[in-house]
């Protein structure tokens, strides 16, 4: 009986380590500061300051489907159209925050 609680304990043991690698810390401050540094000049209080109906606002994210961190992380990423690809120029932990970030600030309407 010992010897099957010790092997159920390793299994969970091992799955969790593995899951927890697998997991991103989501860092909202350093989202911030990431926004602040290198997406404010055309994004300042959630507007666009070179497309101007392309916002950050929850409703305008929804209607380009751009309303989840897997978007937003894709389009810092790479870029799209006016706005430069941010992937040579932060790390993927920097370009996470930063989409939780935005998708944050989107949902509490950018105050």
């Amino acid at each position: 009986m010992n010897k099957y609680f010790s092997a159920l304990a390793l299994a969970v043991t091992v799955v969790t380590a593995t899951f927890s690698q697998n997991v991103i810390a989501i860092d909202i401050a350093a989202g911030e500061q990431i926004f602040s540094a290198n997406c404010a000049a055309c994004h300042l209080g959630g507007k666009n300051l070179i497309i101007p109906e392309k916002t950050l606002a929850k409703d305008v994210l929804v209607e380009n489907g751009m309303n989840s961190v897997d978007a937003i992380t894709t389009q810092v990423t790479n870029g799209k159209g006016a706005m430069p690809a941010f992937g040579g120029r932060l790390e993927s932990d920097d370009i996470n925050n930063v989409a939780n970030y935005v998708l944050s600030q989107s949902e509490s309407g950018w105050d």
